[in-house]
């Protein structure tokens, strides 16, 4: 039988496969992405996109598809032994900033979410191989050979394990999944039409021994259940059905006029926190779920996979494309594993508080409300250079509203979007390092000189407002290098462009 090639396959279709293959995709990289599904799923599921999520999704330009089709500022109608308490929006004081354009998480159903991302993808003429399940691979030093169920081979480059808790990619590397998992399930989920109830709010009732929350699923008639589980005689968990909802909607409501009908997506839940104890193995990487699983409090689970998948793809792409040593690969571990650490330790502490919160009239699931612009990387070996007033390597890079030459709008993550670097050189002495860099890194790095009316020398930025120097902490001439996945590489004087050149050799 032929072997099929490509340079990055990649196992599981869910957001963070999908988020990757995009992000290879636009740089030009050959990728395949299976999975073993034979048809899209309907279902709910992970329903939270978190700002920094959002950042990522406007680069990678599906942003103002995803804010269109979801809900921003939810408004949370909260209940009390049956007892209406309060209808509350917990980020109704956030407004967007010249620094953080994403005021809100936005709630959108996951199966909605991923149709938007195969749409991206397919722009780039890559599209899911549905009924395509993995059956095992090896590794040499110079690629992946994968074996599909079928018996079809695929030789890649790099393989990359986005297949879920229960990874086949990471059991087959035998790295461990360190960790725990509850004792009894915690609750029971499902996508259910609710006859009977409003539209506008995620309704969430709670007693001092239980609870259920219906959310309104954008774009359907249904809503998200999740419930406090049932038992049965004999103190044993009662599997997920319509009948057993509408008893604990009945019990925990108390709204006798609303019916519960076409349930799917039955489901159940209970703690799970889990972390594997590296994220490559030579070749082969994992990423989401099938590297880490956290409880979900705080909404982070599928931001956490969309923001490896952020990190592994452009540091794949220069590898690739020869223009980076596969040196650079370690750094995937080394800036992706002290997130997840803290994301798990994070989510558990938050899951202990809004379970504890709920027992009082008034407190909702926003007890577990969580940082949501990201950790940074402050700790890499990528992130080098001195600090500002405000900013490290490492740190995220704020975004800022800037204006063109021509007196035009122009933000500086527009400036971000795409696959390459950007170096941003702030005052009139950055000029001769922005023209260095160019002239030996052209190929990798956009450079732009910031500067304001009335001062020396050619710019095309005009930050006349002074927010992105205010926003980087700017107070002399400097030069600032953003990756790829805007976080900041390097903070240099504004003549040192030799400190510039420096960091991209050092990715030979």
């Amino acid at each position: 039988m032929t072997t099929e090639q490509t340079a990055v396959l990649i196992v599981g279709a869910g957001p963070t496969g999908l988020t990757l293959a995009c992000d290879l995709a636009r740089h030009g990289v050959p990728v395949r992405l299976i999975d073993r599904r034979i048809a899209y799923h309907r279902e709910s599921r992970g329903k939270t996109l978190q700002p920094r999520s959002l950042e990522i999704l406007e680069d990678l330009g599906v942003a103002e598809q995803v804010v269109a089709a979801g809900t921003a500022h939810q408004i949370y109608r909260k209940y009390f032994d049956g007892a209406f308490v309060n209808d509350t929006d917990p980020v109704a004081d956030q407004r967007p900033t010249p620094e953080a354009p994403f005021d809100s998480p936005v709630f959108l159903g996951q199966w909605r979410f991923e149709e938007i991302l195969r749409d991206r993808l397919a722009a780039h003429r890559v599209h899911p191989e549905l009924g395509a399940e993995l059956a095992g691979f090896t590794q040499d030093e110079d690629g992946v050979t994968a074996t599909l169920d079928d018996g079809r081979r695929i030789r890649a480059r790099y393989l990359v394990g986005c297949d879920g808790g229960r990874s086949l990619v990471r059991r087959t590397l035998e790295i461990p999944f360190e960790g725990r998992t509850g004792p009894a399930q915690t609750m029971v989920c499902g996508d259910v039409a609710a006859d009977g109830l409003g539209r506008d709010h995620w309704h969430q009732w709670f007693t001092a021994d239980g609870g259920i929350m219906l959310w309104p699923i954008p774009g359907t008639d249904q809503f998200q259940l999740q419930a406090t589980p049932e038992s049965d005689e004999h103190g044993g968990p009662l599997p997920p059905s319509l009948e057993g909802f509408q008893r604990l909607f009945d019990r925990y409501a108390g709204m006798p006029g609303v019916r519960l009908r076409d349930a799917d997506w039955l489901s159940t839940w209970r703690v799970n926190v889990r972390m594997a104890d590296r994220f490559r193995a030579e070749r082969v990487f994992l990423a989401g779920d099938s590297a880490h699983v956290h409880p979900i409090a705080g909404g982070l689970g599928m931001n956490t996979g969309i923001q490896d998948a952020y990190n592994l793809g452009w540091k794949l792409a220069l590898v690739l494309m020869g223009q980076a040593g596969s040196r650079l690969l370690d750094s995937y571990d080394e800036e992706r594993i002290p997130v997840a650490a803290w994301t798990l330790e994070v989510t558990s502490e938050r899951l202990d508080r809004a379970m504890r919160a709920v027992r009082q009239p008034g407190a909702g699931v926003e007890a577990a409300a969580v940082p949501t612009l990201g950790q940074g990387y402050r700790w890499s070996s990528l992130a080098t250079g001195r600090a500002t007033a405000v900013l490290r390597p490492g740190d995220r890079a704020p975004d800022a509203p800037c204006a063109a030459p021509d007196g035009s709008r122009v933000r500086l993550f527009e400036l971000f979007a795409g696959p390459h670097f950007t170096l941003l050189g702030f005052g009139a002495t950055a000029g001769r390092a922005l023209a260095e860099v160019t002239a030996a890194h052209g190929n990798l790095v956009v450079a732009h000189a910031v500067g304001a009316s009335g001062q020396d020398g050619g710019y095309d930025i005009d930050d006349a407002g002074g927010h992105a120097r205010r926003a980087y902490g700017i107070e002399e001439d400097a030069l600032v290098l953003v990756r790829p996945d805007n976080h900041i590489a390097l903070i240099a004087g504004g003549r040192d462009g030799g400190a510039v050149r420096a960091w991209f050799d050092g990715l030979r």
